[in-house]
Order: structure tokens, then sequence, then C-alpha cells
């Protein structure tokens, strides 16, 4: 009898894992935080943005997307035992590699010095991006803090997001890489709208002027809008969490880098989740048709 009972248990457990496969998950909203060139604090900018979208009570991942120079895991402190190359080597899962941080975030690190991870094709791109399909757990927001510059890999991730966050700074070199960028996601890849974050900014009317001397020259010659996202100033105290391996929305929460990746992070989370599928290669694909679908 014991043992029929036992069978019959099995039975409805195996049908409510069942249940729950099919049961539709919900669209994630993805931010790509990119730029046109380094050493514009892009990777800080991805990891407080996270954080401080955690600490508002999100559910977040955030993909270290500078595949073959791993950034976000050293910023974090982490040791990952698994990262994106074992995932693409077929070695682990996606979700063996997730590591959670502070606040509930949690991070799939990318590898570091291995060159064949910054010299993928296409179709392994597009791999990375629907790998992501196998993720089970519930998600609000995925931010893929991609490389620099115009690589195939920065195209394709930032293509694969709902948003792309370009990172700029007052340096004449870095607008001018935006712009490049941006001209590359849009002339070539049919991205349309581009949200403009200004970071390590004296003030805010320098802030301003960054982004107006971008937005100009960008609705002049291409088919874009971008959108003021906001800045991030010169703060003495982000030098100082990044030196101790922290967010500085965790490490110093009151000072005013972080009340600015506060804001961002209200700001972008206004944004809301997709509505639908958009025809291509897209982050969580699949829950996007299943919700045009119903």
């Amino acid at each position: 009898m014991s043992s029929s009972l036992a069978v019959h248990d099995n039975t409805f457990d195996d049908q409510a894992a069942g249940l729950r496969r099919l049961r539709p998950l919900r669209p994630v909203q993805v931010l790509a935080v990119s730029s046109g060139k380094g050493g514009v604090g892009k990777t800080s900018v991805s990891v407080n943005l996270s954080m401080a979208m955690a600490m508002a009570g999100k559910k977040v991942v955030l993909l270290d997307g500078d595949l073959g120079l791993a950034n976000v895991d050293v910023m974090l402190g982490l040791q990952p035992s698994y990262n994106m190359a074992n995932v693409l080597a077929g070695e682990c899962t996606l979700d063996d590699t997730l590591l959670e941080t502070a606040h509930g975030l949690c991070v799939v690190p990318a590898s570091s010095g291995k060159r064949h991870m910054a010299e993928l094709t296409s179709m392994q791109h597009a791999g990375i991006v629907q790998a992501f399909s196998d993720l089970r757990r519930p998600l609000d927001v995925l931010v893929v803090d991609t490389a620099a510059g115009i690589a195939d890999s920065v195209i394709t991730l930032s293509q694969a997001a709902q948003q792309v966050i370009v990172v700029v700074t007052q340096d004449p070199s870095s607008i001018t890489d935006a712009y490049a960028l941006i001209k590359v996601l849009n002339k070539g890849h049919g991205v349309h709208r581009v949200q403009v974050l200004a970071n390590m900014v004296a003030n805010e009317a320098e802030a301003q002027e960054i982004f107006e001397s971008l937005r100009r020259v960008a609705e002049r010659f291409l088919d874009v809008t971008l959108s003021y996202l906001g800045s991030v100033p010169q703060d003495e105290w982000l030098r100082r969490a990044v030196r101790r391996q922290r967010a500085v929305v965790d490490a110093y929460p009151n000072c005013p880098a972080s009340a600015a990746f506060h804001n961002l992070a209200k700001k972008a989370l206004s944004f809301g989740s997709p509505t639908g599928a958009r025809g291509h290669l897209e982050f969580f694909v699949e829950r996007l048709v299943q919700r045009t679908a119903g």
C-alpha cells in the first residue's frame, strides 16, 4: 500500500513539475550597457545600476558580456567556478554559473584571458542569447555589460536587448566613439532608440552639454532618437568602493554617486517589460512570443 501511494505521489509530483514548465514565464526587461571606448566607467555603471535595481526589490541578473576579459566578478570580489566559456563548451548550464552577491543580485561571469572567447562567431554570440531561454528562475531584469567598442559581441548583445544604454564622458574621443557605436547599431542593425548616460561629470550642466553634443550630430545624420537617462558625478567614494571590490550603492549608500545610481535605477525600471517580440534575435524571446500568443 505504501509503495502504491509513493508511486501515486510521484505521479502528482511529475504532473506538477510539468505544469510549472508549461506555465508562461513573465517577460524580462533587458538592458544593454555599452560604450564607444573603454575607460568611461561602463562596468561600474552596470554593476551599480544592477545592484540599485536589486535594492529596489527587483530580481536582477547581471551578465558580463566582455566575454574574454572578465570585469564584473573582479569588481565585486567574486570567485566563479564556472563562466560563459564553460556554458559554451557544454560543461555546465547557465544556472550553474550564477553567483549571488549583495542584495540578491546574481552575476553571470565571463572568462578572463581566453582569446577564443573574444573571437566568437555571430552564431556563437546568438547561442549565448538563446541560452538565456533555459533560465527558469523568476527574473525581472537582465543587465548586459557589453565590451567597449563595435565588436560583433557588442552589436549582437545590444541588438538583443530592449534598451541600449550608451555610457559617455566629457572626453571628446568618448563622444566620437559613442557616436560611432550608435551609428553602427542604427545603420546596420535597426536600433532606433538609445539611452545616453553621462558619467564622471563635474555637474549636471556638463552632463547636459555632453548629451546635447551627441544628440545634435546623431539626430542630424542618423534615424535614431537619443534620450537622456541621467548622469553620475565624479565621486571619490566610488573609487574607494572599487578598491574594496564593492558596489558603491552597497558600500557607501549615502554618497552622491549612490544617489545618482538609485535615480537611474528608478528611471530604467520605468521603461517596463517588453510587450512582444520584434522579429529578430532577442533575449528571452520565447517569453515574448508566449505573451503575444496569449
